[in-house]
C-alpha cells in the first residue's frame, strides 16, 4: 500500500464512524490528519506524558527512580490495573509505579505518580516539549471531579508529537528515551491500532485509553526500515465496540503499508 492510498483508506474510515474522531499519522512520506487539533478527553493516553514528565524530573534529580513508595489502602482506586487488589503494606519502586501506569494502565500507580511528579510540574513539563492543548486537571477515577466537568484534555496532535518526542527530539536524555521506549513496548493492551498486526514484524509501543463513549490509542509502529507515529481518538461513541473497530482497522492499514502489502 502506498502512502496516497493508506490516506484515503484512513480519511475514509475516520468520516464513516459513528463517533467523532481525530487523527494525526506521520510517516516519512507525509502526515494524515483529521480534527487533529480538536480536544478530547485524553481518558489513559494522559499517562504517556505523566511518564516522560517523571523521567523529566529524575534527570534534574527532583525525583528518585529506585525510591519505595508505601501502597496504602487510601490511595487504592478502582478502574484498570493490578495494585487495587495486592495485599496490605506492600512497597513499589517509583520506576515500578511508572511502569505499571503504561503497560497495564494502573490508576493507582498513576496517581502515586501524580502526586510524586506534581501536577503543576506535570502540566508545565507537556507545555514545554510542545504540547499545546494537553492538560492534566484530575487524577484517575476522580467522577466527582468529571461531574463538575473537570476532565483531563488532549489532541491527537499532540499525543502523536508526544511520542515522535522520544526518538526526534531532545526532550528526554538517550537513556530515558530509550527506557520510555521499552515501557511502551511492554504494553499489555494489543486490542485497538495493534489488534490485527503481525508483532513479529512491526512492533507497536502503545497507550490506550478508554471512557464511556470514548475509545482512543496511541502508538509507534516500528518495522521494515519504516517509522510511523499515530494517535486516533474516537469519542461521542453509542457503542463503545465501534470505536476499537475503528482503531483495529486504521492500525491494520498501517501495518500494511508498513509491509508495503
Amino acid at each position: 500500500m502506498d502512502f496516497l492510498k493508506l490516506k484515503a483508506e484512513i480519511l475514509e474510515l475516520a468520516n464513516r464512524c459513528e463517533g467523532r474522531v481525530g487523527v494525526y499519522i506521520q510517516s516519512e512520506e507525509g502526515i494524515i490528519e483529521e480534527n487533529c487539533r480538536k480536544a478530547f478527553s485524553s481518558a489513559s493516553l494522559i499517562k504517556v506524558p505523566i511518564l516522560l514528565a517523571g523521567l523529566s524530573q529524575a534527570e534534574n534529580g527532583l525525583l528518585q527512580l529506585e525510591e519505595e513508595v508505601q501502597i496504602n489502602n487510601a490511595v487504592r482506586v478502582g478502574g484498570s490495573g493490578v495494585l487495587q487488589s495486592m495485599s496490605k503494606g506492600l512497597k513499589m519502586k517509583v520506576i515500578d509505579l511508572m511502569t505499571l501506569m503504561i503497560i497495564v494502565s494502573d490508576n493507582t500507580a498513576t496517581n502515586l505518580v501524580i502526586d510524586l511528579i506534581g501536577k503543576e510540574n506535570i502540566n508545565g513539563y507537556m507545555k514545554n516539549i510542545g504540547l499545546k492543548n494537553t492538560e492534566l486537571n484530575r487524577k484517575m477515577m476522580d467522577f466527582e471531579a468529571l461531574k463538575k466537568g473537570v476532565d483531563n484534555t488532549t489532541t491527537a496532535r499532540d499525543m502523536a508529537f508526544c511520542l515522535e518526542g522520544l526518538a526526534e527530539r531532545s526532550i528526554l536524555s538517550v537513556e530515558n528515551k530509550d527506557l520510555a521506549r521499552r515501557i511502551l513496548n511492554g504494553q499489555q493492551y494489543k486490542n485497538k491500532l495493534a489488534n490485527t498486526v503481525d508483532l513479529e514484524k512491526v512492533q507497536v509501543a502503545n497507550k490506550t485509553g478508554e471512557l464511556p463513549g470514548v475509545e482512543h490509542d496511541c502508538g509507534i509502529f516500528t518495522g521494515n526500515g519504516r517509522t510511523v507515529y499515530t494517535a486516533v481518538l474516537v469519542d461521542q461513541l453509542k457503542n463503545q465496540a465501534a470505536g476499537r473497530d475503528v482503531l483495529s482497522f486504521i492500525g491494520n492499514r498501517i501495518y500494511r503499508y508498513m509491509i508495503k502489502d
